[in-house]
């Protein structure tokens, strides 16, 4: 993906697959400290959307940024390249 614009990564953004599945909330970001280059997502899933398949931490889950497909009014991932 191309350069993206930290106000285009609102908090509480929804996060959304490619098929229209609604995964859930963005609820933080976490970036790498020396080149500022974001690493993963950190979405609060929504309850019926299976986790299983994903990285998690505490009640979220980690969706590598690589698997962002757009940024707009919605985040859409792709999820097969989310995938843990």
């Amino acid at each position: 993906m191309s350069k993206v614009f930290a106000r285009n990564l609102l908090f509480n953004k929804q996060v959304m697959a490619t098929d229209g599945t609604e995964i859930g909330t963005l609820s933080n970001i976490v970036v790498e400290i020396k080149g500022g280059k974001v690493i993963d997502l950190v979405v609060s899933p929504n309850p019926t959307f299976d986790i299983s398949r994903y990285k998690k931490e505490d009640n979220y889950i980690l969706i590598p940024f690589e698997s962002v497909s757009a940024i707009k009014d919605y985040i859409i991932i792709d999820k097969m390249k989310a995938r843990a």
